[in-house]
């Protein structure tokens, strides 16, 4: 029996551009996606602001984490697609992260592998 392999997409964004990178990701074919907002820093360490005349830090900043289940064929495109919805060329744009998914069950039917993402 043929097995596609799947993969697994983990993309943190910014929060303003999540809509946009939905759009694209609908406009390639990829319907299937979660998303929550979450908090974090990388290169940028975080960012200093002001309230009430006192300086302080900002260490988490909020972003949004899209998971996405892709068939291999459809990597690229969806990898494609996220990098130029998210992408202002300004740091904490944002990263992607491709792992591979051992295997996948529609909890309805039991189809399992890529014939469940369907």
């Amino acid at each position: 029996m043929y097995h596609r392999i799947v993969k697994r997409i983990e993309a943190y964004v910014r929060i303003n551009r999540l809509e946009t990178v939905l759009l694209a990701l609908e406009e390639v074919g990829i319907l299937g996606v979660t998303a929550e907002q979450v908090r974090g820093y990388g290169r940028q360490q975080g960012r200093t602001d002001k309230y009430r005349g006192s300086t302080y830090a900002l260490n988490l900043i909020p972003k949004a984490k899209l998971e996405i289940v892709v068939v291999q064929e459809q990597l690229e495109e969806a990898i494609e697609a996220i990098v130029a919805a998210s992408r202002t060329g300004e740091i904490g744009d944002g990263k992607i992260f491709v792992s591979e998914v051992l295997d996948a069950v529609r909890v309805r039917t039991g189809e399992r592998g890529a014939a469940a993402l369907s």
